[in-house]
């Protein structure tokens, strides 16, 4: 691995439409689908998605562990599930939300993956405080040593687009 400067993105619209390497899936400890972006990316990517999680990870993943599987029909190679803290049922060790994204980058290091995208992890269902979750995401991206040359910041929102971007455009 060549370990540079990661360039951090931030772009509005759908995960599961983004031509990066690899699609980064918020995903449940099950890894049997869901809702939100894991919900998403299983109906976009289709039924080879859910197979490969069932052979992959028959017991699951724990919170703030990262594993992948191929993407199925989406336009990405492989999907990179990682399973974030969920606040809203007390979760609240910040350590496994950076864990989600530090496991991802180490997951597309080991696939070859170069440009990867990524939701706001936990900041959806799970509750995690949304100021926090998208610090968390851009200093994690930009600080992490790895071979990934684009991490993409998937907003489905126009306030969570506003919000990276700011964070981006501060460099705090």
């Amino acid at each position: 691995m060549t370990a540079g400067r990661t360039e951090v993105s931030v772009v509005r619209g759908d995960i599961t439409t983004q031509d990066v390497d690899a699609v980064v899936n918020a995903a449940n400890r099950r890894m049997r689908g869901g809702g939100g972006v894991d919900g998403a990316i299983h109906r976009a990517g289709g039924p080879a998605v859910l197979e490969d999680c069932r052979r992959r990870f028959p017991h699951g993943l724990g919170t703030g562990e990262a594993g992948w599987t191929t993407a199925g029909d989406l336009p990405a190679t492989w999907v990179i599930h990682v399973v974030g803290p969920n606040f809203s049922r007390g979760e609240r060790d910040r350590s496994l939300l950076v864990s989600c994204y530090t496991g991802a980058l180490a997951v597309a290091d080991e696939l070859g993956a170069r440009t990867v995208a990524f939701p706001l992890v936990s900041a959806g269902a799970y509750g995690w405080p949304h100021d926090d979750a998208v610090r968390a995401a851009v200093d994690t991206l930009r600080t992490t040593p790895t071979a990934v040359i684009e991490g993409r910041l998937v907003a489905f929102g126009r306030s969570a687009y506003d919000d990276i971007a700011a964070a981006l455009a501060t460099g705090r």
